[in-house]
């Protein structure tokens, strides 16, 4: 299941927030660097084609093996071409959902990032792409976010 947030409002100022310089290390604690790089608009950082860029929220736990989670906010765009690999958003008969695009004995498929659900094969069904997902946000915090 999809729910639909909305699109890119490319009428709204950028919203700068403060870049740090330097890196963050996820492994070993490295000192921290004491000065900012710049600002960031995170807008300008995840959208490269704002007409064509729309907002969704990710329903169930058949994405949850690429860490799309219930809730998460996908970034979707619209005018990007859909290739093997790529996560798409589908109309599938009507309904909308979240999968991966791939092929399995050279049919065509949305394959799930959760073994506890099957693929879905595309022929026989009427099917509409509607976009590529490129980013994925979610809130490491339960609760925050919205």
């Amino acid at each position: 299941m999809i729910e639909i947030i909305g699109r890119v409002d490319q009428t709204t100022p950028p919203t700068l927030l403060p870049l740090a310089g330097g890196e963050v290390r996820a492994g070993f604690p490295s000192p921290a660097d004491d000065y900012l790089e710049g600002e960031l608009d995170l807008v300008a950082h995840l959208v490269r084609h704002p007409s064509a860029t729309y907002y969704l929220r990710a329903r169930g736990e058949s994405m949850q093996g690429i860490g799309i989670y219930d809730g998460d906010l996908l970034i979707v765009d619209r005018s990007l071409d859909p290739r093997p690999g790529h996560v798409v958003i589908m109309s599938i008969d009507g309904e909308l959902t979240c999968k991966r695009l791939g092929s399995i004995g050279g049919q065509p498929c949305l394959i799930a990032e959760n073994p506890a659900f099957a693929p879905i094969p595309l022929t026989g069904h009427e099917c509409q792409v509607w976009g590529i997902v490129t980013h994925n946000i979610h809130a490491l915090i339960p609760g925050v976010g919205r």
